[in-house]
């Protein structure tokens, strides 16, 4: 019996110590895991800050936009639509004008040695002169006209030729330089008509002056807004068309000189040809 109390004492003392190590050991476990989930806490926010911002970024860069659009549709607005508009309008078909010679001086542009080069072989090299009119005939631009006229022309002396080159220089030279004038006359309108809303707006602050009778900040600070503005957009117009009228102009005067040069050199083919068939 004392053998039998003996060993149930141990069984029970060795059960008592074997659920206090697991309890300890459980304690750990769940301590260990709290230190993770803490230290795990600040990586997260660390991980969302990111994508947070970069959420926040477009968010920012969009309402920045919105709010330079929504500041220029006030600022047209506060200047006076019916200026403000009719300034829109002269940028709109000074515009309009300047992409039609732009387009259409960029496929005038040709180039001449080519032309030239295919001109000289089938004249001096082949002697046949209906291939170069062929030639000149089916290459665009004004340079390949003026050669076609010379050619038609070229049997009856080079005199004639020479005529019907200055002749028809003169009509390309001026297709080249049409609708310049309209540019030019948008340039002068759009300062002209922000100079009138400035008048306008001085006008109106006046009458607030006189309406009021009293000469403060406020009342005289709505006519010089639209005065300011109504200055601003016709400069800022008139400034945006001088610099492709500019540029138009490079075009057109590149393409006169080629235009010369290669009527010089033209005539001189003419020469050369009737020098060699006794003409």
């Amino acid at each position: 019996m004392k053998k039998l109390f003996a060993t149930l004492a141990c069984v029970a003392l060795l059960s008592a110590g074997f659920s206090t190590v697991a309890m300890a050991q459980n304690a750990d476990s769940t301590a260990a895991a709290a230190q993770v989930d803490s230290a795990a806490a600040p990586a997260a926010a660390v991980a969302a800050a990111p994508s947070e911002a970069d959420a926040t970024a477009p968010a920012e860069a969009q309402q920045v936009e919105t709010s330079f659009h929504q500041s220029l549709k006030t600022k047209f607005i506060e200047g006076g639509a019916d200026f403000m508009a009719l300034i829109a309008i002269t940028l709109v078909l000074g515009l309009a004008i300047c992409l039609e010679r732009i387009i259409y001086l960029n496929l005038a542009n040709t180039n001449p040695d080519k032309l030239l080069k295919d001109i000289e072989d089938a004249l001096i090299k082949e002697g046949n002169i209906e291939k170069a009119k062929g030639i000149a005939r089916d290459t665009r631009g004004p340079i390949a006209s003026i050669a076609y006229q010379a050619l038609l022309r070229a049997d009856q002396g080079i005199d004639i030729a020479e005529k019907s080159v200055v002749s028809y220089g003169g009509v390309q030279g001026g297709l080249l330089e049409k609708n310049l004038s309209w540019i030019t006359l948008f340039i002068a309108m759009a300062p002209s008509l922000g100079f009138l809303g400035t008048v306008v707006g001085m006008v109106l602050a006046f009458d607030n002056i006189e309406r009021v009778g009293d000469i403060s900040p406020t009342v005289v600070a709505g006519g010089m807004k639209v005065a300011l503005i109504t200055t601003i957009g016709g400069l800022v117009v008139a400034l945006i068309l001088q610099i492709f009228y500019n540029y138009i102009l490079s075009l057109v005067e590149g393409i006169l000189n080629r235009m010369e040069d290669a009527s010089i050199s033209l005539l001189d083919l003419i020469v050369k040809y009737n020098v060699k068939n006794n003409k």
